[in-house]
């Protein structure tokens, strides 16, 4: 390790703290603790420890910090701005919590230029994301590095405090850590004693070191003030080579400068703004609110000199291999590089046509489940995306998205990094959340898999996916009361629609096997957000009487007329998923002026075009009844006041599901019914 610039360190913590203090007071909201009782182990990191280059936050090889406990971002964004990271502006300091800032109360990823590596807010998010970083580090590694040059070995490191311990999420993916021995994995655990509400005491009581050593990770425990303690540890953690994931206990004092509250819940969020002025003189600091010493930045102006020259060295490397690897560097080339999707505008549109092709049509007579007609559809996609991963919550056997043949395990396991499946294990939220931290890393495309009813075990995840852009897949399946004999726990009658209502969130339930080629390929073809494949346990039929073009662009689109009229329009039946077989039979009973639309996914088909959009549910024609497996609310948008939703407006039942479904009204019959009962145009 390399000698400690203590005294440097030790000015720019206090500047740290006072750019903390006036950033929270003059915004009157915030979290003052963690970034007061950080401000050491910030100074190390940021000014000593981490391999970064703030001229460039797309480094693919950078060490990756992710601030768990999101509450006490500006420790980040105090940190982001002395480093010099060219967007993290000493007027957006100012500006935070304010609108339009890049300083939100919680770090957002979409400002990924700053040096936000994820979106963390809900607490124990930001630890399964950087084990999912972590995973994805390992990957790359395996995948890129060679025999004569490395250019993946950076570390994950987050900083994570009581709050975020004592979420389930956090245990599912640190379990998850130890089993797999990610030892690129350093987790700092911010010890100081006190939650939210009352002195930690009041809601924990376990041993933090025994805990961890349970788990699998080497564990240090160190006084978080002692820079040159925390920093000794720090180096140890990178170098320890034993195989597995690292935890530093860093024992702080939460609130530290500002007497009046150390020490104490008070001092988590803004309860010491107040005395802010008196803490800022016995900082030290003049009266200058937001002060930053001449030595402060002409510090840290020398060590991101001496970062860009190690990035500089590592470019090196990487431009040889790029010139002795030429396939595995195209295959790098169309990642995002680091730089989320949904921003990164020269990044070149996937081939939607040449994904669309390598998917073999289905035989006619095919009559299989979605979920098998996806692992089908799964395999050919694979192939043409090598950089598509999946994993599955201990379900490949019924969810059907292992990529390859089973039989020839092809796992990401601690010996066989480049394994393209992840066990998770049953871990629902965590595995959506380490998906997300896998996607946020950059280099891999992730997909998992779990029962569509479980989806509210991982909502939280999916949300942040939605909210950070994150182009995550879930392939969700056993979508409907059709599980039947699994009864209601299983049957997920409220779950679509409760996940249709997520902002940027394509939730796609197509209707049979070429519906379902369709939206693998939309869920790739779209990287903004998340996509989530509603897929059947029960048999489908192919509905050949569409044709394979039109079922597949048509879930492109969101919507499409399934069967147009051939007479004047009078009435149009719609549906999405399984239900659609219903309407387009109940349509050869219902006359020539009945048309048949499938909307396997709604978000996709509000984005297009208004012209479209009427051309497909005409506003002319306002005798309307949709069919669907789930609470009948979400098709109002669709079917309009004189319309009628034929739904599932209660829990399921445990019976064999062509029982189920006809007990609850999933009948073409029922169709006919409806349409019969609305009144004449």
């Amino acid at each position: 390790m390399s000698t400690l610039p203590k005294e440097k360190l030790a000015s720019a913590a206090t500047i740290a703290r006072g750019l903390a203090i006036d950033a929270v007071h003059a915004s009157q909201s915030g979290h003052l603790g963690l970034p007061l009782g950080c401000a050491e182990i910030g100074a190390v990191l940021f000014g000593h420890a981490l391999h970064h280059d703030p001229a460039h936050p797309e480094w693919l090889n950078r060490d990756r910090f992710v601030l768990s406990a999101g509450h006490g971002s500006m420790f980040l964004y105090s940190w982001l701005h002395l480093s010099g990271y060219k967007e993290m502006t000493h007027e957006e300091v100012k500006r935070f919590r304010q609108l339009g800032s890049k300083t939100p109360g919680h770090p957002e990823l979409e400002n990924h230029a700053n040096g936000i590596e994820t979106t963390t807010g809900p607490l124990g998010q930001g630890i399964a994301n950087a084990v999912g970083m972590a995973v994805s580090a390992k990957m790359a590694e395996a995948r890129f590095n060679t025999k004569d040059h490395t250019i993946f070995d950076h570390h994950i490191v987050a900083l994570a405090g009581d709050g975020c311990m004592q979420e389930g999420v956090a245990l599912e993916a640190m379990e998850f850590a130890g089993h797999q021995k990610l030892d690129n994995l350093i987790l700092i655990y911010d010890s100081n004693a006190v939650t939210l509400d009352a002195m930690a005491e009041a809601t924990q009581s376990l041993d933090a070191a025994k805990r961890f050593e349970a788990l699998g990770y080497d564990v240090q425990t160190v006084d978080g003030h002692d820079m040159e303690l925390f920093a000794t540890a720090f180096d140890r953690a990178k170098k320890a080579g034993s195989g597995k994931p690292q935890l530093i206990i860093a024992k702080t004092l939460i609130g530290k400068g500002i007497p009046e509250v150390a020490g104490t819940q008070k001092a988590h969020g803004e309860g010491g703004a107040k005395f802010a002025e008196a803490a800022r003189k016995n900082l030290g600091l003049p009266e200058e609110h937001f002060f930053v010493s001449p030595e402060v930045r002409s510090f840290f102006a020398e060590h991101a000199a001496t970062l860009a020259a190690q990035h500089a060295e590592w470019t090196k490397t990487f431009d040889a291999w790029k010139a002795a690897n030429p396939t595995l560097a195209a295959d790098l080339a169309v990642t995002r590089g680091g730089i989320q999707a949904a921003f990164d505008t020269s990044r070149k549109p996937l081939d939607v046509a040449a994904l669309m092709a390598a998917v073999p049509e289905f035989p006619a007579d095919t009559k299989i489940a979605t979920r098998k007609a996806g692992q089908d559809v799964l395999q050919p996609l694979a192939k043409s995306m090598p950089l598509l991963v999946g994993g599955s919550a201990d379900l490949y056997g019924s969810t059907l998205n292992y990529i390859g043949d089973m039989k020839t395990p092809d796992d990401f396991i601690p010996n066989h990094r480049g394994g393209r499946n992840i066990r998770f294990g049953i871990r629902e939220h965590g595995m959506c959340s380490m998906m997300n931290g896998i996607a946020a890393h950059g280099i891999f495309r992730p997909s998992g898999a779990t029962f569509l009813v479980f989806a509210d075990y991982c909502r939280a995840a999916i949300r942040l996916a939605a909210l950070s852009h994150l182009a995550a897949i879930y392939i969700f399946t056993h979508d409907s009361v059709a599980v039947g004999e699994d009864g209601p726990t299983h049957e997920p009658v409220e779950t679509i629609p409760g996940l249709r209502v997520i902002p940027n969130l394509d939730v796609i339930r197509p209707a049979d096997p070429e519906e379902t080629a369709g939206a693998f390929v939309a869920a790739l073809e779209h990287t903004s957000g998340p996509t989530l494949l509603a897929l059947s346990r029960q048999a489908v039929p192919l509905l050949g009487e569409i044709p394979v073009k039109t079922r597949r662009e048509g879930v492109l689109k969101g919507g499409y007329i399934a069967k147009k009229e051939t007479g004047p329009l009078e009435l149009i039946l719609l549906s999405a998923g399984s239900e659609l077989q219903h309407a387009m039979k109940a349509a050869e009973t219902l006359g020539a002026g009945t048309r048949v639309v499938s909307v396997p996914c709604f978000a996709r088909f509000d984005r297009q075009p208004a012209a479209y959009r009427e051309e497909v549910l005409p506003k002319s024609c306002r005798r309307r009844v949709s069919i669907e497996a789930t609470v009948s609310s979400s098709w109002a948008r669709y079917v309009g006041l004189d319309g009628v939703t034929l739904g599932i407006d209660r829990f399921g039942i445990s019976a064999p599901g062509g029982t189920v479904m006809k007990e609850l009204g999933m009948t073409a019959e029922h169709v006919i019914e409806a349409a019969k009962a609305l009144p004449k145009a």
